[in-house]
């Protein structure tokens, strides 16, 4: 038998990743051992793994391994999240280049090629999973638009929600103004742009002149519900208790104290919009402002 030079793993890992898995050395069954279980973070069918992914499976697949070795009932749970958000844009996208509006098709055509795409994705990532040599057991593949694991997800919730342990409130959140959803904050990729100020006047109610503002963000006018200055701010102790309107619509709007203002920034005034800025929420809040929201789902 002659021997490669160097080691070429692809043509050993196949062959013991079908060993391990005709022997069924990675499958959990409860037992008297002490459990030890991981699950893999779900990721996101977006594509392939990456070298991230690949440290991360390596050291659990150590700690793993270390566990079963020194006695403990090892379970290492695949794990598989392919409805995702990131998933959605992506099948949206694979529409688009075929044609297809997806407001045009009902919920049964669009999830079959969100199917399709998850069979084509998953296979890879598993596969991926697979070839790295990891001690995953198989037969807990599971997929979160399965029908068992999603009455599990429903069950959950409700559950919480009856004991008082998860209740709905108003939140400052990401929104997505194409596929109209709620974004996490991981799944928002920030960025730093060069903007300027924009001074705008605001009459004052009752007397002569106005104050001015500096903002970057003059779009959301229409949603002011105060004007906020800082209340060691000597230029502007003449006007507590003052009312201002804010320009355009002439909506009258209190003039506020609060020390969160920066005296330096801007004019030392800054307009506040409760349903656009979560500092501006939180001022909101703790005096009791109206919350104005200027947006339709669709972003205008």
């Amino acid at each position: 038998m002659q021997l490669s030079k160097n080691f070429e793993p692809a043509q050993v890992e196949q062959f013991w990743t079908n060993r391990w898995k005709e022997q069924k050395y990675f499958e959990s069954k409860p037992d008297g051992r002490p459990a030890f279980t991981v699950v893999i973070p779900p990721p996101n069918v977006t594509g392939v793994l990456h070298m991230g992914h690949t440290l991360n499976e390596t050291v659990q697949d150590i700690l793993v391994r270390r566990a079963r070795m020194t006695g403990f009932n090892a379970c290492w749970v695949p794990g598989s999240d392919h409805a995702s958000i990131a998933t959605e844009a992506k099948v949206v996208q694979m529409l688009r280049e075929k044609g297809i509006d997806k407001n045009t098709l009902t919920r049964e055509e669009f999830l079959k090629y969100a199917f399709e795409w998850k069979n084509k994705y998953g296979g890879i990532i598993y596969n991926q999973i697979e070839r790295l040599g990891c001690s995953v057991d198989w037969s807990r593949v599971t997929f979160t638009m399965d029908d068992h694991y999603y009455d599990a997800v429903i069950k959950v919730f409700v559950d919480l929600y009856k004991k008082g342990l998860i209740y709905r409130g108003a939140r400052m959140i990401n929104w997505d103004p194409v596929a109209k959803t709620a974004l996490s904050d991981e799944e928002v990729e920030y960025r730093e742009v060069q903007s300027k100020l924009y001074y705008v006047q605001y009459k004052l109610d009752g007397q002569e002149g106005y104050i001015t503002i500096a903002t970057t963000r003059p779009e959301t006018i229409l949603g002011d519900t105060a004007i906020c200055v800082h209340p060691d701010d000597e230029r502007y102790q003449h006007l507590k208790g003052a009312y201002v309107f804010v320009p355009l619509i002439n909506r009258r709007i209190p003039v506020i104290f609060d020390e969160y203002v920066d005296r330096e920034f801007g004019t030392g005034a800054l307009k506040i919009t409760p349903a656009h800025d979560i500092n501006d929420y939180n001022l909101g809040l703790k005096h009791h402002l109206e919350v104005v929201d200027t947006l339709n789902d669709d972003g205008t």
